[in-house]
């Protein structure tokens, strides 16, 4: 039986959810790849992978996925690395280039600016170039590294995250792990996936997994080993828990009204726990 493909976002953020896949045994049971993570929902919907960690607004797209429970990439404050980027005050923002790497975040732009701060921008999508967003348009949408590596003292700013919670009180969930229910009927694995990806995610969030983490990826993002740290331990929540899914199921109650989304499914979990042989 081949292995289980596990498509993953190449971000720091998911970094400590991949700890166990890229520094214990774990990664002998599955097949990992790296990619962008509207990349990561076309993986599963095309069937050139199993599992993969995808931006929550795909869930509504992408028939036939069940969600690992209580793993997440969420936020309950300020997250850093979702932005909208300008050159004029964010009200007066007319029209937002929307970064080609995101599906949540461009709906979560659209949703903020429909709800709270009036209809009639214009939207387009672009690579996550900031220079060649604000040449053409008033503000950018950047997110992940890219966002982590603006310097916000340049422009005017609105961390997305931020702006929702300010708006419903509710935290805000951006991607968790999802799995196609042809692959755990095809392949029965022999173990607990949820307790899998739980694990790794415990693992990476010790204190010894951050600073390693936090060593490796400050000298790649032009960021202090603290300012890492901080931003995983701080701004990334990692857990799928009832406040998370309230803030998910409001989400996607407001981006079908406003047309950003299509109308969700029920949110299904996987009873990975029911797989595991005896």
């Amino acid at each position: 039986m081949r292995r289980l493909r596990i498509s993953a976002i190449s971000y720091l953020n998911t970094a400590p959810l991949m700890w166990d896949f890229e520094h214990g045994d774990t990664s002998q049971e599955f097949d990992v790849s790296y990619t962008l993570p509207s990349v990561c929902a076309r993986a599963l919907q095309g069937n050139t992978a199993d599992i993969g960690i995808i931006p929550a607004a795909a869930y509504s797209q992408i028939p036939g996925l069940e969600i690992l429970p209580d793993i997440a990439i969420a936020s309950k404050r300020a997250v850093r690395s979702i932005l909208l980027v300008s050159r004029v005050p964010i009200e007066k923002v007319r029209s937002i280039a929307l970064d080609t790497s995101s599906m949540t975040s461009v709906a979560l732009t659209k949703v903020i600016f429909e709800k709270w701060f009036g209809s009639g921008r214009t939207f387009t999508a672009m690579e996550p170039n900031l220079d060649k967003m604000l040449a053409v348009h008033d503000a950018g949408l950047l997110i992940g590294d890219p966002a982590l590596q603006v310097d916000r003292s340049r422009y005017h700013t609105l961390d997305l995250a931020e702006e929702w919670i300010r708006h419903t009180g509710k935290p805000f969930v951006f991607a968790f792990w999802a799995v196609r229910q042809e692959a755990l009927r095809d392949f029965t694995p022999s173990f607990d996936l949820a307790a899998i990806f739980q694990q790794s995610r415990d693992h990476g969030l010790e204190a010894l997994s951050i600073s390693s983490i936090s060593r490796q990826w400050g000298p790649r993002l032009g960021l202090s080993e603290e300012e890492v740290r901080s931003y995983l331990t701080t701004n990334i929540y990692y857990h799928l828990d009832e406040p998370c899914l309230e803030g998910l199921r409001l989400f996607y109650r407001y981006a079908a009204e406003i047309g950003a989304l299509p109308n969700v499914p029920e949110i299904r979990f996987a009873d990975t726990a029911s797989a595991v042989r005896a």
